[in-house]
């Protein structure tokens, strides 16, 4: 690994270290600076970082936890590869756990909070068009949120919060290609305007396509060339 920083990396100097490590390195793996099966080189990060290794370290079993980095016992850490199958299963998951999330979100989100989510949704497709790649990919996870939040079940939201880690670099992956971008937004319409007509059936089935779509999107990426 080189010693120089990848693009996004600053060092830190706020008083929660191994949480503003565990933000850094959690972006650019997601974003696939870190690559899969990148070596993480402790001294090369601690300086980059501008932290100590008990920080560091921290933050790494907070990713370790989440799926994004192994940490084999003896060895240094790597970025963990990007398994297809275990993908598989986690979007069978997910698309369950989010659909679930609209079907009582459409029953249950005030009005304010649809008005909230509509202003997003108009401003995803002004990313689209401008095609900001990073932005779009935040305000996109930000509305998954907001639909979950909006079911007003805590032990949902708590589930769903433990899963998204492990998929957030899948769904920034499915964005290599423009035309899912287009597709997603379209999605995303359909949905409010389910949500926002207390249409919990087709919410539930319009989110549960959509996370489909984004995992076969994904498979297409990883299936190997015949």
């Amino acid at each position: 690994m080189s010693t120089d920083a990848p693009a996004g990396v600053a060092r830190i100097t706020a008083p929660t270290l191994a949480e503003e490590a565990y933000q850094t390195l959690h972006r650019l793996i997601v974003r696939g600076q870190l690559p899969p099966g990148e070596l993480l080189q402790e001294p090369t990060l601690c300086a980059q970082l501008g932290i100590s290794r008990t920080p560091l370290r921290e933050a790494l079993k907070r990713l370790s936890a989440e799926g994004l980095v192994v940490m084999p016992r003896n060895r240094r850490a790597r970025v963990a590869p990007i398994n297809a199958k275990e993908l598989d299963h986690l979007f069978e998951v997910e698309a369950g756990l989010e659909s679930l999330a609209a079907g009582l979100a459409a029953k249950r989100m005030t009005k304010t909070e649809l008005k909230r989510l509509e202003t997003l949704q108009e401003r995803l497709e002004r990313l689209l068009v401008k095609g900001d790649r990073s932005a779009y990919f935040e305000l996109n996870q930000r509305i998954h949120g907001l639909i979950v939040a909006g079911a007003k079940n805590p032990a949902l939201e708590e589930t769903h919060r433990s899963l998204l880690g492990r998929l957030e670099r899948a769904r920034y992956l499915a964005l290599d290609h423009l035309g899912r971008w287009q597709e997603s937004t379209e999605e995303h319409r359909q949905i409010l305007e389910a949500l926002k007509a207390r249409d919990s059936d087709l919410a539930q089935r319009l989110l549960a396509s959509h996370i489909r779509h984004t995992g076969e999107a994904i498979a297409s990426i990883n299936r190997p060339p015949s």
